[in-house]
């Protein structure tokens, strides 16, 4: 399986983790969810990141769905998130999962992190303790993590880690953090690869400022393929106008705290799941939630209909 660099570009959907009903892991649909990912045209997949619950995770059931995950993907590069409290834990997930044949690793932050020295500090010890040949995601998501990362230490941290290749973009506002990065390598820097989440709230002007593709769970993530084609080709009219039928889906999956119950309650309708289930704690959608997502879809699909 091909190693993630600093030019890698696409769609890499952040998966979710598919439970049963009682909290188990299931295993049936992990293969149907890879599937569907792929047949919708994703480019790669990364796994056990924040929307896939890994935190609700044993060690050894990260690794097994990790096993599992390359094992359906074939040649398509799986990105694993080994994000944790110790850099103990972060080095032993990740030796066992390059060994299975990862593309590569992502970290984000300790909340704990506040100056820029820490920061620094952080990724250099996080370096050290992977190894230098494994290629390290960046996820720079404030939002979740309450840490702040500029611009400029992001440089900083891409200058002296090589091996740090990518960065997951959630900074929010945080398009001039992309214009940012990219002038700073259009006078010298070395190029990173940058794919951004938010749920693809902001995917077009993302694109527009530099990114290389998206790097989150929407669950249409035909969506993300196409306006990616289209933004690379110069046809942004038309990539705002397919973006804009999903827009409204999209903001409704943006509230705080139910935002993975709609994914999850999509993803299961599409068939990629068996069981929207979340693993306690989690948040379900109430019966008018299920109705306002319902006629979400129905519009998005008459506006759909209205672009071809």
């Amino acid at each position: 399986m091909p190693l993630i660099n600093n030019q890698t570009s696409g769609v890499f959907v952040i998966a979710c983790t598919p439970f049963t009903d009682d909290g188990a892991i299931d295993v049936t649909s992990i293969d149907s969810m890879v599937d569907f990912y792929y047949d919708k045209g994703a480019d790669g997949l990364t796994i056990l990141g924040m929307m896939g619950e890994a935190p609700k995770l044993t060690q050894a059931e990260s690794i097994a769905i990790t096993r599992q995950t390359l094992a359906r993907s074939g040649e398509k590069p799986v990105v694993v998130g080994v994000s944790a409290t110790g850099l103990a834990a972060i080095g032993e997930l990740t030796k066992a999962v390059m060994d299975m044949g990862a593309a590569g690793v992502m970290v984000a932050p300790p909340s704990s992190l506040r100056t820029d020295e820490q920061i620094i500090g952080y990724y250099r010890n996080v370096v050290e303790t992977v190894g230098t040949d494994v290629p390290v995601v960046l996820q720079d998501f404030p939002l979740v993590t309450g840490v702040q990362i500029s611009s400029k230490t992001l440089g900083t941290i891409f200058e002296a880690h090589p091996s740090i290749v990518m960065l997951k973009h959630e900074d929010w506002p945080g398009l001039q953090k992309i214009t940012d990065l990219r002038n700073a390598e259009a006078t010298g820097r070395r190029r990173t690869s940058i794919l951004c989440g938010n749920a693809g709230v902001f995917l077009p002007e993302e694109m527009q400022r530099g990114a290389d593709g998206a790097m989150t769970g929407f669950a249409y993530p035909e969506m993300m393929v196409e306006v990616c084609r289209l933004s690379n080709e110069g046809r942004y009219d038309a990539a705002q106008d397919l973006f804009d039928a999903y827009l409204p889906l999209m903001r409704y999956e943006q509230q705080p705290g139910l935002g993975l119950a709609i994914r999850k309650y999509v993803l299961a309708k599409r068939g990629a799941i068996a069981s929207a289930a979340q693993r306690r704690p989690g948040s379900t959608l109430n019966a008018q939630a299920i109705t306002e997502v319902e006629r979400l879809i129905e519009r998005q699909t008459l506006k759909l209909e209205a672009l071809k």
